[in-house]
């Protein structure tokens, strides 16, 4: 595999290299994926992975039923949303207008920008209806019998396995199989607060998050954070030292909606924080998987040595959203999210437990990532570049570096819920930004997957709603 890699690596690097030498100009077409093959005596799998990496430097295009030409660059360049500024706690509330979302997600026709995971067409389907068929097969009583509680060994093992080649030291019995990460991250926000405790998040933050909190009767502190950096963490210090908190719930790598990245050395202070005061991190790290970068991103659990940091994740934003398979390492809390499982759902699935494992074990989960990652790098900058041609004056956008979501601003007398009431109306679904926040924020931002293959009719749609922003 390191052979392929280095050698569609190289063709890249020649057809980059012409480029800036002017060899290859603006509009020109680019040799036929066939002319790659031949000239370099390589697989058309290789020649479009080279492709694909040209792509996502946004130096070529593909045109359908034309080929590969090189990219004219965007005329505008939109700036970056500011830092956040929430004022502290609150109250607020956001059923209304998440239900309405949800509510018409399953809208027949409408283009889902608001949904935060990859289309189906990016998830290898065949291979998992195939593990099902093998686990039937192979698992004692077909699957039928109840798992053990703390979940499948094999899945277990075959976590930490895959998780210590990417920064985070863990042995299969640290882990406790969940009903996705949502359950995870409840689990831990249980074992850590009591009823009438406050949390400290970052702002905007995921919408799920502030329910969850509210469900359970926890307050919440919305901490500023940078579109790029995450959560300010001066800010994070002052309410630590304060002793406000019960816990904290941080998104470190590729937040969802700002697509931020913590950086190295702001996770080793924020471990070093939690510890100093002795509060634990919940660390929700879904999409760590999902870089654009050379290598995974390290999460705040490879830097702690106390048992403080909770650390969840899942494959439901990259492999199976429906088999709901997600997992935590507790830390010193791990006897009590035990117990706690034990009275609420006993067990989780035992055959979708064994299809993951199987696909971990075979490392046919790394190959469907390399193949994810390669399509969502190049799908935000498409859908970037074509928010900056055809949304109006007053714009700004993130620029993740991984995940599945942009976060767009907006002129400041833009309303986001009234334009997803337009927007619904012409079948596009947006997430607005007052979502995202307890306290009547953002409403002139909102939250757009770019989950979905870039075709024509994504395209169409992003021109619409540029339209419909008055």
């Amino acid at each position: 595999m390191k052979a392929k890699t280095l050698l569609y690596d190289k063709i890249a690097a020649d057809i980059e290299r012409q480029i800036a030498g002017q060899v290859l100009r603006v509009g020109d077409k680019l040799p036929s994926l066939r002319t790659i093959c031949e000239q370099y005596n390589v697989s058309q799998t290789t020649a479009l992975q080279a492709y694909y990496q040209l792509e996502a430097k946004s130096l070529i295009e593909s045109r359908p039923r034309s080929g590969y030409f090189v990219h004219r660059p965007a005329k505008r360049v939109l700036p970056l949303p500011a830092v956040s500024s929430p004022d502290g706690a609150s109250g607020g509330e956001l059923h209304e207008v998440i239900s309405r979302v949800y509510r018409d997600m399953g809208h027949s026709g409408a283009v889902p920008l608001s949904l935060g995971v990859p289309a189906l067409e990016l998830l290898p389907v065949a291979k998992l209806n195939k593990g099902l068929l093998r686990a039937t097969r192979t698992l004692s009583g077909s699957g039928l019998e109840y798992e053990q509680v703390q979940g499948s060994d094999h899945l277990r093992s075959q976590v930490a396995r895959f998780y210590s080649g990417e920064g985070v030291s863990l042995s299969g019995d640290e882990l406790v199989v969940t009903s996705g990460c949502m359950e995870a991250l409840s689990l831990s926000l249980m074992v850590t607060t009591r009823r009438g405790d406050t949390i400290a998040v970052e702002s905007p933050v995921y919408f799920g998050i502030l329910q969850l909190a509210k469900s359970l009767g926890l307050k919440v502190i919305e901490l500023p954070a940078h579109p790029q950096t995450g959560v300010e963490v001066d800010a994070l210090k002052k309410v630590l030292a304060a002793g406000k908190v019960a816990a904290c719930l941080l998104i470190s790598n590729f937040n969802n909606p700002l697509g931020s990245l913590m950086p190295e050395a702001h996770k080793k202070e924020v471990v070093r924080l939690i510890q100093h005061f002795g509060v634990p991190l919940i660390e929700d790290d879904i999409y760590g998987e999902v870089y654009f970068g050379t290598e995974r991103p390290r999460s705040c659990r490879s830097y702690d040595e106390s048992g403080l940091v909770l650390w969840c994740s899942s494959v439901s934003k990259t492999l199976a959203p429906g088999y709901r398979i997600g997992w935590v390492a507790p830390g010193k809390f791990k006897d009590e999210v035990m117990r706690l499982k034990l009275y609420q759902s006993i067990a989780g699935t035992t055959i979708t437990q064994e299809v993951i494992a199987d696909l971990l074990e075979t490392g046919r989960y790394a190959h469907h990532l390399r193949g994810l990652r390669q399509t969502l790098q190049t799908n935000a900058l498409r859908y970037s570049h074509a928010i900056a041609q055809y949304f109006p004056k007053g714009t700004c956008i993130s620029r993740p570096q991984g995940g599945f979501m942009l976060w767009v601003g907006l002129a400041d007398h833009v309303d986001s819920v009234k334009l997803y009431e337009r927007a619904i109306k012409q079948n596009i679904s947006i997430a607005p930004g007052s979502m995202f926040s307890l306290q009547g924020q953002y409403h002139n931002c909102m939250r757009l997957s770019y989950g979905m293959p870039w075709n024509e009719n994504i395209e169409g749609a992003l021109k619409k709603l540029g339209n419909l922003i008055i």
